[in-house]
């Protein structure tokens, strides 16, 4: 069972974020995803964050996967540009949606074949359509849970699956949700990424029930700084993710300010993070939009920092 904080000690007057500066805790396990760029614009961005990422040693960073399998080739492109150009540990998404079994084989072929150890094994959504009604294809993996199996008899791959904090949009209730889970960890599945959530005591119910049903991978927590709350609630309401009242009051009016709407996401994200970790949360899982600043600052609230190159050469 998840542990509550208790509040008695003397620097009970301060938020999360001044204990987590106080404090020296372990440090957590991040990890970053990114989206394959569309234009030579964006390709400069995204690598602009990479850079500027790179140095935390995350634990992996994924690269996603667009609905349909539309961006394949260009995940394909990130991913191996991310294996030969940087330290990181990359991880490719991959989806069962409009792709025969023998199609999505040999993406995974041709990911071993590239050195690539790590995908996240997404059922996916139909072409166009977030949330939208999935029919899979005769010839096809029919969910996330034949396809982590696919995945595993192809290589050893560690293999990271989805997780909904809130009930699956086709589910019938957390239940149901917490068995489809054990079903990919028989399957192979070997770490659980959760959908974004801003509602931390929900999120704490809901590990709570995830571990009391006997689920021991580790699980990490994705973490959406949002700057923007009219996009945020088009993308999330589809997808069943419950936006509090809260958040939109502090976005309401700020549609033409988009500075002040990056210091509510760093300070709303930051928040939650430093309370997970007081929490015993030790994985966190950061949706980047292809930027680098405000997950920087809250990776640094949490801990992770750039090695001190000059303290290492004098020691």
């Amino acid at each position: 069972m998840t542990l509550r904080r208790k509040t008695d000690g003397p620097d009970d007057v301060l938020g999360p974020i001044a204990r987590a500066g106080i404090s020296a805790g372990t440090r957590p396990n991040v990890s970053f995803e990114f989206s394959p760029p569309k234009t030579p614009e964006a390709e400069e961005t995204l690598w602009e964050a990479i850079r500027r990422l790179e140095p935390l040693d995350p634990s992996f960073v994924s690269v996603t996967y667009g609905a349909g399998g539309s961006t394949r080739d260009r995940t394909h492109r990130t991913v191996l540009r991310m294996l030969k150009e940087t330290r990181l540990r990359p991880a490719a998404h991959l989806t069962c949606v409009e792709a025969s079994r023998g199609e999505v084989d040999g993406v995974i072929q041709d990911y071993w074949d590239a050195g690539i150890r790590h995908i996240v094994a997404l059922r996916g959504d139909p072409p166009g359509q977030i949330g939208g009604a999935y029919s899979p294809r005769a010839d096809g993996y029919a969910n996330a849970t034949e396809l982590t199996a696919g995945i595993r008899a192809i290589g050893d791959f560690e293999v990271s699956v989805g997780l909904y904090p809130h009930v699956h949009p086709e589910s019938p209730g957390v239940d149901h949700d917490i068995d489809v889970l054990k079903a990919k960890i028989d399957a192979g599945a070997t770490r659980a990424i959760t959908q974004f959530f801003f509602d931390v005591e929900g999120l704490l119910r809901f590990m709570d029930k995830v571990r009391a049903a006997g689920v021991t991978i580790p699980v990490s927590l994705g973490i959406m700084p949002v700057t923007n709350f009219k996009g945020l609630k088009k993308m999330a309401v589809p997808m069943g993710v419950q936006l509090p009242a809260w958040l939109g009051n502090l976005f309401e009016g700020l549609d033409k300010d988009p500075e002040t709407r990056r210091l509510l996401a760093c300070s709303v994200a930051t928040e939650m993070c430093a309370r997970l970790a007081e929490e015993g949360f030790s994985d966190f899982h950061f949706y980047t939009l292809n930027r680098a600043d405000l997950t920087y600052a809250i990776c640094r609230v949490l801990g992770v920092r750039e090695p001190d190159r000059e303290k290492e050469a004098a020691a």
